[in-house]
């Protein structure tokens, strides 16, 4: 190699390499995740066993708290479009701080749902403001170098899932203290990441203006393509949700106990963190955004086809989780063909100054679709029915979701 090419390599690889401010965001994916994933597996067992809550009402909290988070995600979008992304997610770091240490103490309903609300309610702000400046940066570095938008959020995607293999294994040991112990772990996790982005996060985000609070709702609620883009993630996103919902059932009857359920988790982060870049720079090069979706969202479908084909057979012991596990990879799968294809596509659906809105509207239709979902779900594991139905019913969803995906990119 000549002196020369040396040089334009060194000059490529510079205009490549991400900016401070997307490592920090990418590295507050991965924390975010630790904290998270230390309490939540468990948060279903934990209501069921320790609480004495039915199915319904246990599908119904964890629904709950799943809309109270995507639910709520277009207020927090909205807000890192007005203020910036930095107190939004500060704001954001003290609320968890304060719904992981109270749902610790928890034992009533009343106190349970409170205490789940404002956990979601913390990741209503900071996970929008920090997700749609990985987008907003991502376009821009997308810009500036040549590469795929697709690959910086692919590697979002990994550090978050990097958190979701870390976050169980320590909330599983944790759990032989007591899941008081699990709770107050994952909220000193929190004060952490609040420390941390108080001295790190700037002040002010380069080349990003505030804009109006009002105006940019109507103009959203008129987009069809992006309202069919949130229908049809919300059915993926319900679909994953059965990670804490069906799969610690069918857990549970496979083995008598949900220990395996921190391998299940670890397996689907593992999967992640190893091949999400590789799949999304495969996939990249051949499939549109469309596309992509299309092919997770039938890989999730088939996910929970494998389960419902499976059940009648009665398995149990360790060839019991052989479908759960099968389940867990074509959902990982799925999800890595999934998430990184909508996340780059609602930038160019987006107004122009509203991608915290839209980005935050995208979890919020979601989160709606999961809070009746759930519900549903819960009782549908409880209703007595034969043991493939729920499996296939919710493998309709994801399958059924295919039709929703919006034709045209943009």
């Amino acid at each position: 190699m000549t002196a020369l090419s040396a040089s334009r390599v060194r000059r490529s690889a510079e205009r490549t390499r991400l900016s401070a401010l997307l490592r920090l965001l990418i590295l507050t994916q991965l924390a975010f995740n630790i904290g998270f994933y230390a309490v939540l597996p468990f948060l279903s067992e934990h209501l069921g066993q320790a609480i004495g809550m039915a199915g319904w009402l246990v599908g119904f909290v964890l629904g709950l708290r799943t809309f109270s988070q995507q639910g709520l995600f277009v207020v927090g979008g909205a807000l890192a479009d007005r203020y910036g992304i930095r107190p939004v997610v500060l704001a954001g770091c003290a609320l968890r701080i304060a719904g992981f240490a109270w749902l610790g103490h928890a034992e009533q309903t009343w106190s349970v749902i409170g205490s789940v609300l404002l956990i979601g309610f913390a990741a209503a702000l900071f996970s929008p403001a920090v997700e749609s400046e990985v987008a907003r940066q991502a376009v821009l570095w997308e810009e500036e170098s040549g590469g795929s938008r697709t690959r910086v959020l692919a590697l979002f995607t990994v550090a978050g899932q990097a958190g979701a293999f870390v976050g169980p294994l320590l909330g599983a040991l944790l759990l032989a203290v007591d899941f008081r112990t699990a709770c107050l772990a994952g909220a000193g996790v929190f004060v952490l990441v609040l420390a941390g982005h108080a001295w790190l996060l700037p002040q002010r985000t380069p080349g990003r203006e505030r804009v109006r609070a009002k105006g940019g709702l109507r103009a959203l609620l008129r987009n069809r393509r992006f309202l069919a883009l949130c229908c049809a993630y919300g059915a993926y996103l319900l679909a994953y949700n059965q990670l804490y919902l069906a799969l610690p059932d069918e857990v549970a009857r496979a083995t008598g106990s949900q220990a395996p359920l921190a391998w299940l988790f670890a397996l689907s982060s593992l999967l992640v963190v190893t091949a999400q870049l590789p799949v999304t720079r495969w996939v990249g090069d051949r499939l549109a955004l469309r596309r992509s979706m299309a092919a997770g969202l039938l890989l999730i479908a088939a996910g929970f086809a494998v389960v419902a084909v499976a059940r009648p057979a009665g398995w149990s012991g360790t060839a019991g989780l052989v479908p759960a596990a099968g389940f867990v990879v074509l959902l990982t799968v799925g999800q890595m063909l999934v998430a990184p294809a909508a996340r780059a596509w609602v930038p160019d659906l987006a107004e122009d100054g509203r991608l915290g809105l839209y980005t935050g509207a995208l979890s919020s239709v979601s989160g709606l679709i999961v809070l009746i979902g759930s519900a549903a779900t819960g009782s549908l594991l409880d209703a007595g029915l034969p043991s493939a139905v729920p499996w296939l019913a919710l493998a309709a969803v994801p399958a059924a979701a295919v039709w929703l995906l919006p034709r045209r990119a943009t």
